[in-house]
């Protein structure tokens, strides 16, 4: 295997980890953003209020994006399992 190719495959790598994790996080992010607005005008500074939604809204997207994640991880792996078996790309 070339530098280049282990380049291309951290590049790789990197970018399947943002596609995976990515609208998870987005998830978390844009109810934490309500949350803490939610927070700022009520002036209720309360620390489960600010945890348990989130924690919710981020169960609620792994079980929606969980077929997404696992379909983008099965094909990653299937493309480095034939670069190590040294098969042909389809």
């Amino acid at each position: 295997m070339s530098p280049a190719d282990v380049i291309d495959l951290g590049r790789e790598s990197i970018w399947v980890l943002i596609e995976v994790a990515g609208p998870v996080m987005m998830v978390g992010l844009v109810v934490g953003l309500v949350i803490s607005l939610v927070q700022a005008v009520t002036q209720i500074q309360e620390m489960t209020l600010a945890f348990v939604p989130k924690i919710l809204a981020i169960f609620a997207a792994l079980v929606v994006f969980m077929p997404f994640m696992i379909t983008t991880l099965t094909s990653f792996m299937n493309e480095i399992a034939q670069r190590i078996a040294g098969l042909p790309l389809r």
